[in-house]
């Protein structure tokens, strides 16, 4: 995709005021929208879409399925797009197979409830909305229900512990709140969480180059509707590997029964790095119960195939996990690269922003294309040097700002 067009009918004020015009909604009636074909990378496209006004065109989603179109975790995030935005234009054929999405003012608000389908984890719209809050009109509070732990997305926990303490390094960390309320596994759901998230008026450039030494790893052991000593026996089993490494592990132990958690009993667990620098690595793995003699299959282990069936293979799985990430190098894990790069597109212009990764994630491979079709961002890739195998990454920021949030 080619990088987007330059805005016509706005004042001649720089790439920057080009790029806040486009945050705010005034968005030339002669841009023509992306094309994209292909399901993949759904909330990607949505989200960066709606930050950049460009409006977007995606085809052929799964249409040679045997149940074509969208599915219904894509569906409601569209509709949780609606929710917090004003002017936001959907259309979606017959089949479901084509979206033509032209997005509004990202306006936030409070006391707003919405229910997700249990066929995916609530991070995977707690981390759109991310993306989305801190250049929204008002301060954005939000209730999600449905599943806080299973699926192919980090768990909740991992939402608070290493998701969250990412946006403190662009100036976002006053009045963000993130509480789990009810706990709720695969399949049936039932969980519910609170998020709160700031506005700002725009993001500083950072540099974010050295992960230094591992300091401490917390953790926390959550059992639904099982017994507490599931618990006892994953902090057990994950101890016994990470005590080899170093002895300040912490791992707090969360057990839910009654009105405090869903229908669905499970249990897993979440493991957090922090560094010397204030850098956090992170992972998780859970398993759903399905019958009572306690054993239980894999929703999401540390390796793909590995069947968790008891609470010490979830422990052990996670431990090793963990010290794959620490492992690879890099500022953060593999899973929150793409939000790095996110952010550090939509920095300002003084200065550009740099950030050490260790080998690139699809997704966030991913992420650096759609900047430069959306935002006209391109990285620098340099190999670092040493044997260390990771790359900086630079660039010079689109300068998006909010200019909808008040600022007296």
């Amino acid at each position: 995709q080619a990088p987007p067009p330059p805005l016509t009918g706005l004042p001649a004020f720089g790439a920057a005021a080009a790029c806040a015009a486009r945050a705010s909604g005034a968005m030339s009636t002669t841009s023509a929208p992306l094309r994209y074909r292909g399901s993949n990378w759904l909330r990607q496209r949505l989200c960066l879409s709606t930050v950049s006004g460009r409006p977007v065109v995606i085809s052929d989603i799964r249409p040679k399925d045997e149940h074509p179109g969208l599915r219904d975790f894509e569906a409601s995030f569209v509709r949780l797009l609606d929710k917090i935005c004003d002017g936001a234009e959907v259309s979606i054929d017959e089949t479901g197979t084509t979206l033509r999405y032209k997005p509004g003012q990202i306006m936030g608000g409070d006391g707003i409830v919405h229910t997700c389908p249990n066929s995916r984890c609530l991070t995977y719209f707690l981390e759109g909305l991310m993306l989305l809050a801190p250049l929204a009109k008002s301060p954005l509070s939000i209730r999600l229900r449905g599943v806080t732990n299973g699926g192919p997305d980090p768990s909740c926990d991992t939402f608070r512990t290493a998701t969250l303490p990412l946006l403190a390094k662009f100036g976002i960390s006053e009045q963000l709140v993130f509480k789990v309320l009810k706990r709720g596994a695969q399949p049936d759901g039932g969980g519910e969480v609170f998020f709160s998230c700031p506005t700002v008026k725009k993001i500083a450039p950072v540099e974010v180059l050295d992960e230094g030494r591992v300091k401490r790893v917390r953790g926390v052991a959550y059992t639904t509707r099982v017994s507490p000593q599931f618990a006892a026996r994953m902090v057990d089993s994950a101890r016994g590997v990470l005590n080899d490494f170093l002895p300040d592990v912490w791992i707090y132990s969360d057990h839910s029964k009654g009105a405090q958690c869903g229908v669905s009993p499970g249990y897993g667990l979440t493991l957090v790095t922090e560094s010397l620098t204030g850098c956090f690595k992170s992972a998780d793995a859970c398993a759903e119960i399905h019958d009572e003699t306690g054993e239980a299959r894999t929703k999401k282990g540390a390796d793909a195939g590995d069947s968790l069936m008891t609470p010490e293979d979830v422990g052990v799985a996670v431990a090793k996990r963990l010290l794959a990430e620490i492992d690879l190098d890099g500022v953060v894990d593999t899973a929150h690269q793409a939000i790095v790069l996110y952010f550090l597109s939509l920095a300002e212009e003084i200065r550009p922003s740099r950030v050490r990764l260790s080998k690139l994630s699809p997704a966030g491979a991913q992420m650096m294309r759609h900047i430069r079709d959306f935002f006209g961002v391109a990285f620098k890739i340099r190999e670092d040097s040493g044997d260390t195998g990771t790359v900086v990454l630079s660039c010079l920021g689109a300068g998006i700002s909010n200019s909808a949030r008040r600022t007296f």
